[in-house]
């Protein structure tokens, strides 16, 4: 079959012919319906030798860590799945057994790498490719009458920011601010999020005018452009207290410098965007009681609950699908910022 992998420290994703997997016991071979282009693999693609391989990433790799299809065949002792039922992949491959995987979040297991890099598409092989093997049916999350094309976007692009808003919403009271800094995969997903869950004011901010339409069209109440004044305009619009929740989902110099200008005292910084930038932090740098935290995914239980969310007409992604030839195409694109939304490899269509 066809893949689209990475091949290695810095080199340009290959579409490959690589073997077929077949499940072996406890596994579960997936036909995939849709695999999602996320940011983050540019950022791998960007990282040196020595910090993939402390990652515990394995060359070459299929890419591919947002993903949903059919369950095609099941190794032996897999019980509670059927062939042909639709699935969603749940991303972050722990080791089941900690204290964290145990509690469904995966996403900080204590011991990871058991199956290889963090997850499919995260150093073992993922979902830009016909068929994904899965190391464990409790990695899987029944979409009932989602379509896999449409849900795929929702176990990384909804699920990030889902996690990131869901233990900041004691904040978001009614007269409460909410900005998201980056309007891409995740950051339109944030801003429907934020629509659906909260009462709050929502600011989207972006470079793109075209991303900032979008996000008005998805619920926005403020858009701003990032440039030189936008930190003076969000505090213009916040009467100078600045926003309860701020989520970074770039993650570069520039947008953590504005994240912290506009964030209110006791509010939220959370940081979702691997864009490489740092954050000074000392007494008087930041308001007072302001927390900065990064996350990481969010818990397979969480997953299920942005599927409900979408199951219910509340949440879907703005995505593009694309064949398999095309993905090396569609990074190009996402990396000139050329993607609206979000772009969804159909290996199978």
């Amino acid at each position: 079959m066809r893949a689209l992998q990475m091949t290695g420290p810095q080199q340009p994703f290959e579409l490959r012919d690589v073997p077929q997997p077949d499940p072996g016991p406890g596994q579960v071979l997936v036909k995939v319906g849709g695999a999602g282009v996320c940011h983050s693999d540019l950022h791998l693609q960007e990282w040196e030798g020595d910090m993939l391989e402390a990652m515990g990433f394995s060359m070459p790799f299929t890419l591919g860590h947002e993903n949903a299809g059919w369950v095609e065949a099941l190794g032996d002792g897999v019980a509670g799945f059927e062939v042909g039922q639709p699935v969603a992949v749940y991303g972050p491959w722990g080791c089941g057994r900690c204290w964290n995987c145990r509690q469904s979040r995966e996403n900080y297991c204590e011991q990871p790498g058991e199956h290889g890099g963090m997850g499919g598409g995260l150093g073992t092989d993922g979902g830009m490719a016909e068929y994904l093997l899965v190391p464990a049916p409790r990695l899987l999350v029944p979409l009932g009458d989602l379509e896999p094309t449409e849900a795929a976007p929702l176990s990384d692009a909804a699920l990030t920011p889902y996690h990131g808003i869901k233990r900041s919403l004691p904040k978001l009271r009614a007269g409460s601010t909410a900005v998201v800094i980056g309007i891409g995969g995740l950051g339109h997903m944030a801003v429907e999020l934020l629509r659906e869950l909260s009462p709050a004011t929502i600011i989207a901010v972006d470079v793109d005018p075209a991303k900032l339409e979008l996000a008005g069209e998805l619920g926005a109440h403020e858009t701003v452009l990032s440039d030189e004044s936008a930190a003076e305009t969000i505090q213009g619009m916040t009467r100078g207290l600045g926003a309860e929740l701020v989520l970074d989902v770039v993650g570069n110099d520039a947008t953590l410098q504005l994240a912290a200008a506009v964030a209110r005292q006791q509010g939220d910084l959370t940081i979702l965007g691997i864009g490489g930038g740092t954050l000074p932090v000392s007494f008087f740098s930041v308001p007072y009681e302001v927390s900065i935290q990064t996350t990481y995914w969010g818990s397979a239980a969480e997953l299920m609950e942005v599927l409900d969310l979408a199951r219910a007409g509340r949440l879907a992604a703005r995505a593009t699908t694309y064949s398999l030839e095309e993905a090396p195409e569609v990074y190009d694109r996402l990396a000139k910022g050329e993607i609206q939304g979000r772009a969804v490899i159909t290996p199978n269509a």
